[in-house]
């Protein structure tokens, strides 16, 4: 069964369709992975969520940190920015459908079999793979309970930068999650730093990117993560990056996991101008 990895769409729904088309994808035989940030940006946010959606358990997305602004900007605790283009999910008739279907998504997503793991952005260096996995749940289990709002309304923040096994409430919950949905680059002690999108070499001393740091508890995991557009799509043992910025005009890209790992990708209008 062929599984394909894909990088962050943020509602280029039209240039899906075309990769799709170029890996003759099967929707009953196939299976797609997407790394989060299936919506806002782009023109098509409405019909990106719809199409994934539709295809079951065809399909497995971890969530971004797109994924979470849509989802806080619907539950009224941010506000809708210049940039933003998710009126069309928001005005959509079946608008709570699709909230529901996108906060009962998960943040990491590991298959035993292929012996890949997904996320949408990063992983302190503290964290090994069964770590990883347990924290994940916990925001999980967060965006899927009846107070949710609640969350949603601590979520954003940079604070606290670094780990411990002694964080609780919503420091614990945002520490993870900004790992997981934001996270680029780091120090070696796993110091977060979230403000840096540039290609590795621009960023500020000491950080390094994520998976670069030395002794990284999870380096024996094969993990496959979009989220950074300028790093393009990207291997290194154990690592895959497969956003090369489609938003920005660069590709959209999958990559097949069944097997030797083989990549497709396809150009992209540009959709924003590259002043991010």
């Amino acid at each position: 069964m062929p599984v394909y990895a894909i990088g962050d769409l943020q509602g280029c729904f039209d240039q899906l369709e075309k990769l799709l088309n170029e890996v003759a994808f099967d929707a009953d035989r196939d299976r797609l992975w997407f790394v989060g940030d299936l919506v806002n940006r782009g023109p098509k946010s409405l019909q990106t969520l719809r199409f994934i959606k539709s295809l079951g358990e065809h399909a497995v997305s971890v969530l971004g940190n797109h994924d979470l602004s849509l989802l806080a900007i619907a539950a009224g605790h941010v506000r809708k920015r210049r940039r933003d283009t998710v009126d069309d999910v928001l005005q959509a008739h079946d608008r709570e459908e699709l909230l529901d279907w996108l906060r009962n998504r998960p943040l990491l997503h590991h298959d035993t079999d292929l012996g890949y793991t997904m996320i949408h952005a990063g992983l302190p260096p503290q964290w090994d793979l069964a770590t990883a996995r347990a924290c994940a749940e916990e925001v999980e289990t967060a965006l899927r309970g009846d107070d949710y709002g609640n969350f949603l309304a601590h979520m954003y923040g940079d604070e606290p930068r670094r780990w411990s096994d002694e964080l609780r409430g919503w420091e614990r919950l945002r520490f993870i999650t900004n790992c997981l949905t934001r996270l680029r680059y780091c120090d070696t002690e796993g110091r977060l730093h979230l403000h840096s999108a540039g290609a590795p070499g621009s960023q500020p001393a000491p950080f390094v990117p994520w998976f670069d740091v030395p002794g990284r508890a999870s380096s024996a995991s094969r993990i496959v993560f979009g989220h950074w557009s300028s790093l393009g799509a990207y291997t290194a043992p154990g690592i895959f990056c497969v956003d090369s910025g489609c938003l920005w005009g660069g590709q959209l890209s999958a990559l097949r996991l069944d097997g030797t790992p083989t990549w497709t990708s396809i150009q992209c209008p540009q959709h924003l101008p590259i002043d991010k």
